[in-house]
């Protein structure tokens, strides 16, 4: 990972806190998979799309690996809430499709600063909504769906977990690949690998500014760790040691297994945020991609864990 983050710096690409949004989105797609394993065939891959949160219609990817119908997984790309897209965890997508067996369906989400919060959580919501009331016209098995992402996208899949949890719509599991949860940055861990360890703590402020008002940032919506964890789906975490967010990712996992949710931990030693997209280079990575198809696969199998007590409605 040492040997990675050098010749990263060697290359000298401007931090994307220093560009407008928009060279940050070609920069970031340019770059994403670049130490990412080559992307994998599959017998289907299909471009296609889900309603949004605002009516309109967003692109979506689906990634199967075999032609039959399997459990669907939505999946949340990283990047800020400002960066990324369906090209940028194309691999990742494979690969998760490839390993797990399940139908991968990747979400490309409004971003900011042109669709601010909460625009990615109810496209988030919407999609996962779409795929849940009627699978089949996706090619997903009548089966509870699974929601991942990672970074950015691990927050929206925990908030989506919530308000599944909410509307009592059951799902397989929550996948949590460094995560966002808590309101602020202000963690140990936030000051500690604040700078030189690939998330840099000026880039945390430049895509929590571009997507949500300060005021609004004790909203569980963005903070999962504002609300109330029971109920919620079984969860799994891949986090990394040497990541400003493991902090608030281990504080999640506590906070979830303290409700009573049924939590699997993952935490990669001597890796930073973004270590999964590295597979060329990092073993690391390929092995976290099998512990996320085995809590996968087991998830499918086991079926959503049942709610410890009837909820009375929306909760926080």
């Amino acid at each position: 990972m040492a040997g990675v983050l050098d010749r990263i710096r060697r290359a000298a690409r401007p931090p994307f806190h220093t560009l407008t949004p928009v060279a940050a989105r070609a920069a970031y797609e340019a770059a994403a998979e670049v130490l990412d394993l080559p992307r994998t065939p599959l017998p289907r891959v299909q471009n296609l799309q889900l309603p949004g949160g605002d009516g309109q219609p967003r692109p979506a990817r689906l990634y199967a690996a075999s032609a039959q119908p399997s459990p669907g997984l939505l999946y949340l790309h990283g990047g800020g809430f400002v960066i990324g897209g369906l090209e940028t965890h194309d691999s990742l997508c494979r690969q998760l499709a490839l390993r797990s067996g399940c139908t991968v369906v990747a979400l490309d989400y409004r971003l900011a600063p042109e669709h601010r919060f909460p625009a990615a959580v109810e496209d988030a919501w919407a999609g996962l909504q779409a795929l849940s009331a009627n699978p089949g016209a996706y090619g997903l098995a009548a089966t509870p769906l699974a929601v991942a992402g990672d970074s950015a996208g691990g927050t929206l899949a925990a908030v989506c977990a919530l308000l599944a949890r909410n509307h009592r719509l059951p799902l397989a599991l929550q996948l949590l690949i460094t995560p966002g949860t808590a309101a602020q940055p202000d963690t140990p861990s936030h000051k500690f690998f604040g700078h030189g360890f690939l998330l840099d703590r000026e880039a945390i402020a430049w895509f929590f500014d571009h997507y949500i008002d300060a005021a609004q940032r004790h909203d569980w919506r963005f903070a999962p760790l504002e609300a109330d964890g029971d109920g919620v789906a079984p969860a799994a975490f891949i986090l990394a040691e040497c990541d400003p967010l493991v902090d608030e990712g281990l504080a999640y996992a506590d906070h979830l297994r303290a409700a009573g949710v049924p939590v699997q931990l993952e935490l990669v030693r001597g890796m930073t945020h973004d270590f999964i997209k590295m597979g060329r280079v990092l073993k690391e990575a390929g092995a976290a991609l099998d512990f996320a198809a085995a809590a996968l696969r087991n998830s499918f199998e086991a079926g959503p864990a049942p709610q410890p007590h009837p909820l009375p409605g929306p909760l926080p």
